[in-house]
């Protein structure tokens, strides 16, 4: 009788969970680099200036409030709570208050804004998704903390297939956004955009097994390179690719075209597909 396969060992210690094994929130405003404190604090100003009583919270995200952000070469990233539920001139409102930023203040190269109102962040629908960002991705910036209103989240299947499990869904559009694309400063954004969403993806295609959290991307590229080495190099180089991006097209068609379907089957097969 053939011995049962033993799975891989992750060559990194899982963490990021507390002593009852759940995902520990990430961030701080204590850990943004002095820096990028100047954009906060506009961003900060700005946010209530424009939104006023419908705001209902302001969050930080990314590496600004994780401490790792890089001068000149970073993104800020905000996430925006509502009352209500958004309009479009409410979204025209923060790209407009992005592009306005990212003029304005050279230690950031752009700005990324998530709008949602407050009811559907709280939504059973959401419940592990965006309200799981919200928990335990994002660092309160304004207002009252949803994180009060969710539950503590653990590594698990579930988690893992309604945060990235519409990866399928997802590549259509991603292929209609290469074939757009006319400039290099586009194409590098997207290869920075999807690098990124791919890695993240991968890692929580094994996240469970590893029984652990990280948003470093060398590091889910190399907990995921434990499992899948067929692919560990693909991922080592998105990952690189994340902070370093390339304005080549080939670049683009191996992401939506060989490792972005290759990790949507599998983290179908794996996980399931995400529920909507």
């Amino acid at each position: 009788m053939a011995a049962e396969a033993v799975p891989p060992i992750a060559p990194i210690a899982p963490k990021g969970l507390d002593a009852q094994g759940c995902i520990e929130r990430e961030g701080s405003l204590g850990l943004i680099p002095h820096p990028f404190r100047p954009v906060v604090a506009a961003t900060r100003d700005r946010v209530l200036d424009l939104f006023g009583p419908r705001l209902h919270s302001a969050y930080l995200y990314g590496s600004i409030p994780r401490g790792t952000a890089r001068v000149g070469r970073s993104d800020l990233d905000l996430l925006l709570a509502l009352r209500d539920e958004p309009t479009d001139a409410d979204r025209e409102g923060v790209r407009e208050l992005g592009e306005a930023l990212d003029k304005e203040f050279p230690e950031i190269d752009g700005v990324g804004t998530l709008i949602y109102g407050r009811d559907l962040l709280l939504s059973d629908l959401e419940r592990h998704d965006m309200g799981w960002f919200v928990a335990c991705l994002c660092t309160p910036l304004l207002g009252d903390d949803l994180a009060e209103y969710l539950p503590r989240y653990r590594p698990d299947s579930l988690l893992a297939r309604e945060t990235n499990g519409d990866l399928a869904v997802l590549l259509p559009r991603w292929r209609e956004r290469i074939g757009a694309a006319d400039s290099d400063k586009t194409r590098t954004r997207l290869v920075r955009f999807m690098s990124r969403h791919l890695v993240r993806t991968a890692f929580t295609l094994v996240m469970p097994r590893w029984n652990g959290w990280t948003s470093d991307l060398a590091e889910m590229a190399e907990v995921f390179a434990a499992y899948y080495p067929e692919r560990a190099d693909q991922l080592r180089t998105a990952a690189a690719l994340g902070h370093a991006p390339t304005a080549d097209p080939a670049v683009l068609r191996t992401f939506a075209d060989d490792l972005g379907p290759w990790l949507a089957a599998e983290y179908a097969r794996v996980h399931g597909v995400k529920t909507r």
